[in-house]
């Protein structure tokens, strides 16, 4: 009766996001055919929408589509790379718009170029929306609890006031923050678990796995409530998510998608990742070599995000899955790699805690932090200028409060910070034992 009564609260507070999920659960009893004609039209409303209605879609797609045709061949268009988000983010608003209705969000900066982007209340309810679908594949059912382990500090608002508490209780969903841990708070951790009993876990995959090795080396069991782990914002290795099901006792979903264009994918109980045809327009086109994943968001009228180089590789597969999912499938390929910063106390540092130090910040091309010695991080910048003492200052005082009160902070300003010989661009790099 209980757990009606709050599903009931938190539908009515959220009815758009409910709403939406409806139309979500829909779409995924159409077939294959009828959701790829969906997408088509889809994609060819927000062709248009971005060229009537954006300055920078306008300019830039005028060229292939003259005055607006009817039909688009999406091939015709140009690439849109994260330094053109970078220089043209006010240019991509749509017209007419109230900025003071918008909100401004920030990437992780995972390819080591932070992009910022504007979205309103309707992208972050179709957001969750589209989330719910996803737990739904592992037999969650709205309203169940959900216990996150989230890496960015900068997520986690509210603290403990009794108000957040309330909402916390109504919508059975808890968030831990994890963007740094001991084994001290893993041990607390597991026991939060084994008290809160969630159905579902959801988190980083670093965290979770580590959280998971620290269950079976202490011979922790953990509730029977958890039907599933979601893994999300970074790789998942297969060593983790085996030791994830071990410690857990439940199959591990892996999420994919950015905070510029979530719900890109997800993993269903066969292991098979399935893209979401009606949210996304999904191509992988090879550059260089490499097999890379190029997304148009069908939904973000407000920015529009339009054959966006994503900085990942994979590739699209054929064939159908066994799960009767109508959705295709997709693997991804050799993605982004950043490492933990461990301090001299011992305590261990998510790299997301790292690339949101810079969060709003100008003028910055690039960067990369690396730790080559205990108590010392460097941090590498390309940028239009440098950076003020007052900013130093206050990165520094953060980093000493928060992280470490030995940790010394080390400004460099480079031309250029090479890649990976994969390609990529490493962020949080530890080179110390």
């Amino acid at each position: 009766m209980i757990y009606l009564l709050k599903h009931s609260l938190h539908r009515n507070r959220h009815r758009e996001r409910f709403g939406l999920l409806d139309e979500l659960l829909h779409n995924q009893t159409l077939t294959r055919e009828q959701l790829l004609g969906k997408q088509q039209k889809d994609l060819s409303a927000i062709i248009d929408h971005a060229f009537n209605n954006t300055p920078y879609y306008h300019e830039k797609y005028a060229p292939a589509l003259g005055n607006g045709a009817n039909e688009h061949a999406v091939s015709r268009l140009p690439i849109l790379h994260k330094d053109e988000v970078i220089q043209h983010r006010d240019e991509m608003l749509a017209r007419d718009l109230d900025r003071r209705t918008l909100r401004t969000g920030n990437t992780g900066g995972s390819t080591g170029k932070p992009v910022s982007f504007y979205y309103d209340n309707h992208k972050s309810e179709l957001m969750r929306a589209g989330m719910c679908r996803s737990y739904m594949w592992s037999g969650w059912k709205p309203g169940q609890k959900i216990l996150n382990f989230w890496g960015a500090r900068q997520d986690l608002k509210g603290g403990s006031s009794f108000s957040k508490k309330v909402n916390d209780y109504i919508a059975a969903e808890k968030t831990i923050g994890a963007y740094e841990y001991t084994d001290t708070q893993l041990h607390d951790w597991a026991g939060y678990i084994r008290s809160y009993k969630p159905v579902l876990l959801q988190g980083y995959a670093t965290i979770l796995a580590e959280l998971a090795r620290y269950i079976i080396e202490n011979r922790i069991r953990m509730p029977e409530t958890v039907l599933g782990v979601f893994s999300t914002a970074e790789v998942l290795y297969g060593w983790q998510r085996e030791l994830m099901e071990r410690a857990f006792g439940c199959k591990v979903f892996n999420q994919y998608g950015s905070r510029e264009i979530p719900n890109i994918a997800c993993e269903c109980r066969h292991g098979n990742q399935h893209v979401f045809t009606d949210m996304v327009y999904l191509e992988s086109l090879s550059f260089n070599n490499e097999d890379r994943l190029v997304i148009t968001s069908l939904t973000n009228r407000v920015m529009p995000f339009i054959r966006y180089d994503i900085g990942d590789s994979g590739r699209l597969k054929e064939g159908g899955c066994a799960c009767g999912s109508p959705f295709p499938m997709m693997e991804m390929g050799l993605c982004r790699s950043n490492d933990i910063i461990r301090t001299g106390s011992g305590k261990s540092v998510y790299p997301s805690y790292f690339i949101h130090l810079l969060d709003g910040l100008t003028g910055i091309k690039q960067y990369q932090f690396i730790q080559d010695e205990t108590d010392k991080i460097t941090l590498n910048l390309v940028s239009s200028s440098r950076l003020s003492s007052g900013i130093l200052s206050a990165l520094d005082g953060k980093i000493r409060t928060e992280v470490d009160e030995n940790m010394v902070l080390e400004v460099n300003y480079v031309d250029e910070i090479k890649r990976t010989v994969s390609g990529k661009h490493r962020f949080v790099i530890r080179n110390t034992a």
